[in-house]
């Protein structure tokens, strides 16, 4: 359900904070889901819809998930990030992965 997939989507700042992150004043932190269920037709003869709907007390599993899946992801983004320059020639280095190894 959407209420359900809202749930699901808040999980993502779960896994910021076990990344390090306090999701300062400026950082800009979003989440956005997107669902892929059974779609219902606007406009139809019927006169109701049957929709599946998983249990919220299946949902559990699916909450860790997500937390783990964008964990995973922003580690993902950190180690495969490259040194960039940008606006008016500021430079960020890459993450140096032989220190970050030790």
């Amino acid at each position: 359900s959407s209420r359900q997939l809202n749930r699901l989507a808040q999980r993502a700042f779960l896994a910021l904070g076990r990344t390090g992150s306090f999701m300062s004043n400026a950082s800009g932190d979003i989440a956005i889901a997107f669902s892929t269920a059974q779609r219902i037709a606007h406009e139809s003869d019927r006169r109701t819809d049957a929709v599946e709907d998983v249990r919220n007390d299946s949902v559990s599993p699916l909450f860790l998930g997500a937390v783990e899946a964008v964990e995973e992801s922003v580690y993902n983004a950190l180690t495969t990030a490259e040194t960039m320059t940008g606006h008016e020639g500021m430079t960020i280095d890459a993450l140096p992965l032989d220190a970050l190894r030790e």
